[in-house]
């Protein structure tokens, strides 16, 4: 496996620098992401483009969010150390550790099969430890519900219900919602069991959630 020297935590810092400049104001988030050694969940080729502003491919049709896009939608989550969250899409596992990084007690639910095996083996390795799931992502995790957060890292086409009734009231869903190439960053905040607060933000290209499908992160 790659280390994490002194050449990458440098690589690491001019990215978290770069994606300060384009908006992001959450110290926090910025440092949690400072922490988390990006070019450990990419191919050892892939050092250079690691620690670029970039999505890429990591497999099975998935991708690693392009760091923008993963402080971004955390800085959205506002996390609180020990918030109870629910990720709907694993992938390669870099959003989950930057939401362990800040605190928070990680559910994350994984559809792709293969990825599931494989990042359940590599997190521990790099000493981070969520609860891992194989399962569809449309219907959550009701066994261990409710979540204070619930963040979704894949294109949606609608909000799922099952998602909503697992948010405990005053929590907050992140989702990017749409069925096209592009999707709107959304936050519903549960105000009651009826009463929600909906907001929609910025445009971003996920990978679509497939119910009964491949899909991930």
């Amino acid at each position: 496996m790659m280390r994490d020297d002194f050449k990458t935590q440098g690589m690491r810092r001019k990215l978290i620098y770069l994606v300060r400049e384009k908006g992001i104001t959450d110290e926090r988030v910025l440092e949690a992401m400072m922490k988390v050694p990006r070019h450990l969940f990419m191919d050892k080729d892939f050092l250079k483009q690691a620690y670029t502003d970039a999505a890429y491919k990591i497999g099975n049709g998935q991708t690693i969010s392009q760091p923008y896009t993963v402080a971004y939608q955390t800085s959205l989550l506002d996390v609180k150390h020990g918030d109870k969250i629910l990720e709907i899409g694993t992938g390669s596992g870099y959003q989950t550790c930057v939401l362990l990084e800040l605190g928070a007690r990680v559910y994350s639910i994984e559809r792709q099969k293969e990825l599931y095996d494989k990042t359940k083996v590599f997190l521990p390795s790099i000493n981070y430890r969520p609860k891992l799931f194989y399962g569809d992502g449309y219907k959550g995790l009701p066994a261990f519900a409710p979540f204070d957060k619930i963040l979704v890292t894949c294109g949606a086409p609608f909000v799922p219900q099952d998602l909503i009734s697992q948010l405990r009231t005053g929590g907050t869903l992140v989702i990017p919602v749409g069925a096209g190439k592009l999707q709107v960053m959304t936050t519903v905040l549960k105000l009651s069991e009826l009463d929600f607060e909906t907001h929609e933000l910025d445009q971003f290209s996920f990978v679509p959630m497939l119910q009964d499908k491949e899909w991930g992160s």
